[in-house]
């Protein structure tokens, strides 16, 4: 099947007189003809379901239709993205490693990276994405497990050079991690282009309508793990029964023990009903990425020629600096997200944002309404003055997302704005 048919058909087929849109199976718990039964499941997780902490049907039916979106052996899904960002990372480091990020990622995951796992003991390396590879490669220390980086980061729209990361990574034996939530993979598959794991902010683009939260992490199923860096993949798992990942689940060795050991323990898994709705999220994605782009590029546009702003930040527009990047692993478009700096800083940025009409100021993105954000009030307040910098963003960066509704309506909500400053 081609990508668009996977939206709607990947991951549920009914059988005979079953119900023909994805089923909500609203139940916590599972039932077995004997105890031995039980201790099958719990022996070998994939004979049969256990108990909703760790899967549920309706979940599952989104997982696998995800995974085959992005091309993987096999997908889990989380209760919200920061979850999935930071099981992925668990279920490879431990106290006393560190792995590379990228500096221009979600405001969030910076937190996350360097304040939270740094309690944890984890050390996160952040590294500017366009350094050169030696200046990139000296990064990496003895006990770097993982390379992290976003495909479209939030907010600066910076492109990652997926191919080069994804050969540093591998030449020094640890696997590739790539955020795709602005993307999908509708406009890149980053499998394709040598990463190893992907994660989403389901939440997002997938879902589009802003009804549930939620991530998901996917397994290509090609990394090595059994190349001496990885032994909580090579060793028995004494937490359950003396697994061995590689050996009994081969290429799924990941995303198994990102289940059986991390989910178990976390317990982050979504509800039923927040799968059903992301599923219906899923069914339109192809449609609606196609329209998010073709409205964003319009407006891109529009914003570059106004003498109000003072640069845009998007990759679809040939003066930008990511373009060249951007035709290479994103020739279908650069998603509906803009960023854009308004000239005279925060306050007039401010006050453009409060006099629009239609776009919603909200702490939310990659929505079907088009919305607003000022990264460096909101999701971005935490970071340092030069942790900002780093991360692309300053006092006059305003994040755009742009909706689905008529292109000149969400043009001269634009011109509200720029009216209101220039008063």
């Amino acid at each position: 099947m081609k990508i668009e048919t996977k939206c709607l058909h990947a991951g549920y087929t009914p059988k005979n007189t079953e119900p023909r849109v994805v089923p909500i199976v609203q139940s916590t718990t599972y039932v077995y003809d004997s105890t031995d039964d039980v201790a099958a499941v719990f022996d070998d997780p994939t004979k049969s379901l256990i108990y909703s902490r760790f899967e549920n049907p309706t979940v599952m039916a989104v997982e696998d239709k995800i995974a085959a979106l992005e091309g993987g052996i096999g997908a889990m899904c989380t209760s919200s993205g920061q979850a999935a960002s930071l099981l992925s990372l668990l279920n490879i480091l431990k106290a006393g490693d560190s792995f590379i990020s990228a500096a221009t990622i979600y405001g969030g995951t910076i937190n996350l990276f360097a304040y939270t796992l740094k309690k944890l003991g984890i050390e996160c390396i952040f590294v500017d994405a366009d350094a050169p590879e030696e200046e990139i490669r000296a990064a990496f220390k003895p006990n770097t497990k993982a390379v992290f980086g976003e495909t479209l980061a939030n907010p600066a729209l910076t492109v990652f050079d997926i191919e080069k990361f994804a050969k540093i990574a591998h030449d020094n034996g640890v696997p590739l991690i790539i955020d795709n939530t602005f993307p999908t993979p509708i406009l890149c598959r980053p499998f394709e282009y040598g990463a190893d794991i992907i994660v989403h902010s389901t939440t997002k683009y997938m879902d589009g309508h802003a009804v549930q939260g939620g991530g998901v992490i996917v397994d290509s199923g090609n990394f090595d793990w059994t190349n001496g860096k990885f032994p909580e993949f090579t060793e028995p798992d004494e937490s359950y029964h003396g697994t061995i990942y590689t050996k009994a689940y081969g290429k799924a060795a990941y995303i198994i023990k990102a289940r059986m050991q991390l989910m178990r323990d976390f317990g982050c898994y979504p509800s039923a009903q927040s799968a059903f709705y992301l599923n219906l999220g899923l069914e339109t994605l192809h449609v609606r990425m196609k329209q998010y782009c073709e409205n964003a590029l319009t407006v891109a546009k529009f914003l570059e020629a106004n003498e109000n702003v003072l640069s845009v930040n998007y990759p679809g527009l040939e003066s930008n600096k990511y373009h060249e990047l951007a035709k290479k692993y994103l020739p279908l478009g650069t998603s509906g997200v803009i960023s854009f700096s308004i000239k005279g800083g925060r306050s007039v940025a401010v006050k453009f944002m409060d006099s629009l009409k239609l776009a919603s100021n909200e702490v939310h993105v990659a929505d079907i309404r088009t919305c607003v954000l000022h990264p460096a009030s909101a999701t971005h307040r935490q970071l340092t003055d030069e942790q900002l910098v780093a991360a692309g963003i300053d006092g006059g960066l305003i994040r755009l997302s742009v909706g689905l509704e008529n292109v000149e309506d969400i043009l001269d909500d634009l011109k509200l704005g720029f009216a209101a400053i220039e008063a």
